[in-house]
């Protein structure tokens, strides 16, 4: 790939031989013959990488190129050249951000290899540069990273409902970032000095469910030794997220449906009402219409909740943001653990780009984690990847064909069983693949009577 190369040497001979070494080569070569006439041409070019012999005679040396170089807003690779004599110093200048170090007299082969690597290294960083300013120009909603088309359609409607009291239903696959979007329009809404407030319907008993969300009071059960303020009463004047709300129970959703519609919550065991202010945003990845046709889930709650509805793509529709991401979680892991963020390869950002990704926004962090945690040079490569995470993603849906004619329920026992199959007995991974929550398919495994 072409570069600007900058040759520095104060030995006129010197400097002839290296300009003759990359005549013929793609590059565009620029020469200096002392450490100011190179801080001259840094100044004025873009240079991408520079080879400067250590000793420079009377001024500046190559040290003090490199210093300058560093400096600049974005850096050349520096490789230095050094007799045996100054190995020393050369070996110092790494630790200042030297890319590397050659010693004369210098192997012809050798030093058009480092070069090449230097210009391969410093285009990553360039290119990592340039996702650092889109993710700045991008990550203009709250928590929230994306350029694509999807995503700026997802920002503008953040923008319009943010700011009004509306009830909030978001929709969209699991991992695809739903509470990162309630956090969201909680901080850009009036609401934001308040309190968010997050409850996982799914992760919840059933018998637990009405005391986190309402309270209790004391002695309303064993075990209820004081009394307790619930979600609701901790989120008032604030947000309350209702992440999968479809697992809430149908008694449960009569409770709910009171409290959209009056304001008011009653702990349990208590007689008092408690007058809340709050704004329900709630998520779910099933089908809710689907869900209220099988009589499910109320048509009356549904409606209330789906005042306004917001659907998260899943990642595989809005590649082009996966450099933003992976850039964005290396940098978060690097902050966190006092560490340099390491580039991404071409190969490497490839095999990323062409994931299916069926768990995700969340799937791509716990990916980039695993390599970040594990790797012990400075670029991710191909190799650094999890082992098996490029396989195939199973699809399962695809080449099915079921004869016409075959009861319904032994179609979905039979999907249900290769849908398992492809994901090696996994629930979560098989549950993901299906768009449905873990606890669904669960449930279907045991009504189908589908052994492991």
């Amino acid at each position: 790939m072409p570069i600007n190369l900058l040759l520095v040497d104060d030995q006129a001979e010197v400097l002839d031989g290296l300009k003759l070494v990359f005549k013929k080569s793609e590059h565009e070569v620029f020469a200096a013959s002392s450490g100011e006439q190179a801080v001259q041409i840094l100044n004025s070019e873009r240079i991408d990488v520079v080879l400067t012999d250590f000793n420079l005679g009377a001024g500046m040396d190559g040290l003090a190129v490199l210093r300058h170089a560093n400096a600049l807003p974005v850096p050349p690779a520096v490789i230095l050249l050094t007799a045996f004599g100054t190995i020393e110093g050369a070996v110092e200048a790494l630790k200042d951000g030297a890319f590397n170090y050659l010693t004369k007299p210098v192997n012809v082969k050798e030093l058009r290899a480092v070069i090449d690597k230097a210009s391969e290294h410093n285009l990553l960083i360039r290119e990592n540069q340039e996702l650092r300013a889109r993710i700045d120009r991008h990550f203009n909603i709250e928590g929230m990273i994306g350029e694509t088309s999807q995503m700026q359609q997802i920002y503008e409607k953040v923008r319009l409902i943010a700011p009004t009291k509306a009830s909030v239903l978001i929709l969209g696959e699991s991992g695809t970032g739903k509470e990162v979007l309630a956090k969201a329009i909680h901080q850009a809404s009036p609401r934001a000095r308040k309190p968010f407030v997050a409850v996982h319907c799914a992760a919840l008993p059933e018998t637990l469910l009405e005391s986190e969300l309402f309270g209790h009071e004391r002695g309303a059960f064993t075990g209820a030794v004081s009394k307790r303020q619930g979600r609701f009463e901790l989120a008032s004047g604030g947000t309350i997220f209702l992440d999968e709300i479809g697992e809430i129970p149908l008694a449960m959703q009569v409770k709910l449906l009171r409290v959209l519609e009056a304001r008011e919550i009653q702990r349990v065991g208590g007689n008092e009402t408690v007058s809340v202010d709050v704004r329900i945003l709630a998520a779910t990845n099933r089908d809710l219409t689907e869900e209220v046709a099988e009589g499910r889930f109320r048509e009356d709650l549904f409606y209330r909740l789906n005042v306004v509805s917001v659907t998260l793509p899943p990642l595989r529709v809005r590649r082009g943001d996966i450099p933003l991401l992976v850039r964005h979680f290396l940098e978060d892991f690097a902050r966190d653990n006092n560490r340099d963020v390491p580039e991404v390869s071409r190969e490497a950002m490839e095999q990323l780009v062409n994931y299916h990704w069926p768990g995700n926004v969340r799937e791509l962090r716990n990916i980039m984690e695993n390599t970040f945690v594990f790797l012990r040079g400075k670029t991710i490569l191909p190799e650094n990847l999890p082992a098996g995470f490029s396989k195939p993603t199973a699809e399962p849906a695809e080449g099915l064909a079921f004869p016409l004619g075959l009861p319904l329920e032994q179609v979905e026992t039979d999907y249900l069983k290769r849908t398992l199959a492809a994901c090696d007995g996994n629930r979560t991974r098989a549950a993901e693949s299906l768009c449905i929550s873990r606890r669904t398919l669960q449930r279907r495994i045991k009504e189908l009577g589908i052994e492991d």
